[in-house]
């Protein structure tokens, strides 16, 4: 993805120069001439890159990014602080906000590109870093359950081959392999008492264990390169019929990426042994999983693709009709 720029400047003619040398670069250029929207803007946008007019009509250049930078979900964007003044007070009012850098009147094009260059190497590098980071706690989260040994690494590979088998682009393949590594990261909330709970769980537990989607979705929603993943993190355990959390969306609303991870994701959980119970054979669990189709709950096209890639064509009939279907499990 190209880098976002968010351009915070009040005179729309410095705003369409800055929009002009930087576009050029291949740089994605959003601009807002104002400054109190900018925080909400910065959440919703996740820029790579903030260059802020430091005399904004409203509010101070300085007080907003004082604001970005008291806030943890923003705290990490890099800011650049424009001032028509050079002296030295205003440098220390700029630091003093916690700005990365601070221009003066009229750099020449090419120190801006330069240094914007370096700032964006420099948060693509966070980025790459703290995504590394993400990964590891997914996985040391993981090793909480001996049952879910190398559950990750499983869901990765089987969610990319059936992305590539329904046709997707390698993007959305590469998506989902990064979201079977962090989809559960949001279980960091849950206690190993629940976590690890051999029996049922009760009302009280399961409304924990349904808030780590939402968990997952806040760690991993400051990576820029962990945002085409948050829509599968959050969706996983959505249900076709719309009775699945956390929102209750229903067919086609739910990602087609996240209806991708929830069929591996239910897949393995059956073939793997659990504390309630033994690993069903492949064959089993495809017929469990087309009989949560049959109740409205997966995505049929999907499990019937997903059956090739599992274990190639020879795919039982669900069950006879009329015949009651066996208690869902679910991972």
């Amino acid at each position: 993805m190209a880098p976002t720029i968010l351009l915070v400047i009040a005179d729309q003619e410095s705003r369409k120069g800055w929009h002009e040398v930087l576009a050029g670069q291949g740089y994605k250029i959003i601009e807002i001439g104002t400054g109190e929207r900018v925080p909400d803007l910065c959440l919703q946008l996740r820029p790579d890159l903030l260059l802020i007019d430091a005399n904004l009509p409203d509010v101070s250049g300085f007080e907003v990014c004082r604001r970005l930078k008291a806030d943890a979900r923003s705290r990490h964007t890099s800011i650049v602080l424009i001032t028509k003044l050079s002296d030295d007070p205003n440098s220390s009012q700029a630091r003093d906000a916690g700005a990365d850098d601070f221009w003066g009147p009229n750099p020449s094009r090419w120190e801006a590109l330069t240094r914007v260059r370096s700032l964006l190497q420099f948060k693509s590098y966070i980025d790459e870093q703290s995504e590394a980071v993400i990964i590891s706690l997914a996985r040391s989260i993981e090793a909480r359950d001996p049952y879910t040994h190398g559950h990750c690494d499983r869901i990765s590979i089987l969610a990319m081959k059936l992305g590539n088998r329904i046709g997707l682009r390698d993007d959305q393949c590469d998506a989902l392999r990064v979201a079977g590594m962090v989809h559960d990261i949001g279980k960091i909330i849950v206690p190993d008492t629940i976590l690890l709970k051999p029996g049922r769980l009760t009302f009280d537990e399961m409304r924990v264990i349904r808030q780590h989607p939402l968990e997952g979705e806040r760690i991993c929603s400051p990576l820029k390169s962990l945002r085409r993943v948050l829509p599968i993190v959050r969706h996983h355990h959505e249900r076709m019929d719309g009775s699945g959390y956390p929102d209750g969306l229903r067919g086609d609303k739910i990602p087609l990426t996240a209806r991708i991870l929830q069929i591996v994701d239910i897949y393995d959980a059956l073939t793997t042994d659990r504390p309630y119970r033994d690993a069903l054979t492949m064959q089993n669990a495809l017929t469990i999983m087309f009989e949560e189709a049959d109740r409205g709950w997966l995505d049929l096209e999907l499990i019937r693709e997903f059956g090739t890639v599992a274990i190639a064509p020879t795919i039982v009939k669900v069950r006879a009709p009329g015949e009651q279907a066996r208690k869902p499990y679910f991972n």
